[in-house]
């Protein structure tokens, strides 16, 4: 009896063993919640001070508290580290609040992030400023990238569209009232189109009306025409489009005039035109010209544009330029466009150049992290934008059938603007399901 005792207490340890291996490859939230975080939990109490003290993240007392340390409370004097003002698991990782002391400051912190990730051992530790004085620290235990599940809780806002996942564990959103323009660039598979359709299943669900300009026949984005308010599949047509965009900026303008207001947003909600978004597929196209009499329609396109990315933030439209590369190299007015698209997303590019025109501008420490995606993981990009801070983020998978099915269902949303309605995508007859044809063709009658 006490032998098979033995045998069942050894087969039942070797299953939970095996179980718990599994987890770890093919549950890595579930073996994170039951084994990770209490470990990690411990490891992070007991040597919190000590891993600090090594990592230069503690500073000397004042000469009044180490006085008040070694004669009232007879105890050594010892540097101070950050004090923790909060602790919390998450399905992710850790989050942990610190109060810096005097001497300290948040790049302090970031510099000695991978020490850091070394001596808790997990995967990664972000650096995020709370407030002035306090950081977070923001801890995951497994490759969140991996398999991207994004953030069951997303608070609605307006003109907010979560778009894909942080390395961190929370959600990248694209806010179009903190960063109107945006541009993102890739090479072929690297999930710039995955990305894309992201955006547009987002915007679909929104109030707002989409813009297409697709000079590659509209292969991409003719799946969208439901939802599209316009879209133009050649550089003739965007052209024009833009010049139609550029005239509704400017009566945009007359009616923030009109009720002495400076933003779209501070308008009455019965009189607020409704927000665009232009979407630009492969800006490339609008740039390159076959002969010598092309170049003054190509200035006039571009000159446009340009006019867009500077004023039309406070009117309410906004450009999301896709590209492979974008440079001063495209031509003349390159460079002023993409001054003005202030947010960047990097994916995996096919030389360090690309890489530096994207974020070479705006976060010179992303440039290494964006060369360095490995091409079997597309969807994984480095996201930046004007402030200097950077993050690598990864798109969840998204079949064209799936955007092209939201765009179906949400058609409704869609703005009627008579201006753009020129430019109104034909949309494709489906039909009715007691019209489906059928497979067997019906015999002639023969008399």
């Amino acid at each position: 009896m006490s032998d098979l005792t033995t045998v069942l207490e050894a087969t039942g340890a070797l299953a939970g063993a095996g179980g718990l291996g599994y987890a770890k490859v093919r549950a890595p939230r579930v073996y994170w919640s039951l084994v990770g975080l209490p470990l990690t939990w411990g490891r992070f109490t007991v040597t919190y001070r000590a891993t600090m003290d090594v990592c230069g993240l503690t500073v000397r007392p004042s000469g009044l508290r180490a006085f008040m340390v070694r004669n009232v409370a007879r105890r050594e004097v010892q540097p101070i580290p950050p004090k923790v003002r909060r602790l919390r698991g998450t399905s992710t990782g850790l989050r942990v609040s610190l109060r810096l002391p005097a001497g300290l400051e948040p790049s302090d912190v970031a510099a000695a992030s991978e020490r850091l990730r070394h001596a808790w051992g997990v995967h990664s530790v972000n650096v995020v400023e709370a407030k002035p004085g306090v950081v977070e620290l923001r801890m995951t235990g497994y490759d969140v990238l991996k398999r991207v599940r994004m953030p069951r809780r997303a608070k609605v806002k307006p003109m907010v569209v979560p778009v894909a996942l942080r390395e961190d564990g929370t959600a990248f959103v694209r806010d179009y009232r903190k960063v109107p323009h945006a541009l993102t660039l890739g090479a072929n598979q690297s999930g710039k189109s995955m990305y894309q359709r992201n955006l547009i299943k987002g915007l679909a669900k929104l109030p707002v009306g989409l813009v297409g300009i697709d000079c590659k026949r509209g292969v991409e984005q003719s799946a969208y025409a439901p939802r599209l308010s316009a879209l133009a599949t050649t550089s003739e047509q965007a052209s024009a489009l833009l010049d139609v965009l550029v005239t509704e900026m400017e009566d945009r303008f007359d009616l923030l005039a009109q009720h002495g207001v400076s933003d779209l947003w501070d308008l009455p909600d019965e009189v607020r035109p409704v927000p665009l978004v232009v979407l630009i597929d492969e800006i490339a196209e609008l740039f390159f010209v076959t002969s010598k009499k092309d170049e003054p329609a190509r200035d006039r396109t571009v000159m446009q544009m340009v006019r867009l990315g500077q004023m039309a933030r406070a009117i309410g439209i906004y450009l999301e330029v896709c590209g492979q590369r974008f440079g001063s190299d495209l031509g003349r007015g390159a460079t002023a466009l993409r001054a003005q698209l202030t947010g960047r997303v990097v994916h995996r590019v096919n030389d360090k150049q690309t890489a530096e025109m994207g974020l070479g501008d705006i976060a010179p420490d992303a440039v290494f992290a964006a060369t360095a995606i490995q091409a079997d993981r597309p969807g994984i990009a480095v996201a930046g934008d004007s402030s200097g801070g950077w993050s690598r983020i990864r798109t969840p998978e998204t079949s064209p059938a799936e955007a092209k099915a939201v765009c179906r269902e949400y058609a409704h949303l869609t703005p009627d603007l008579p201006a753009l309605a020129p430019f109104r995508p034909a949309l494709p007859a489906e039909p009715a399901p007691d019209e489906a044809p059928s497979l067997i063709k019906p015999r002639p009658v023969t008399e």
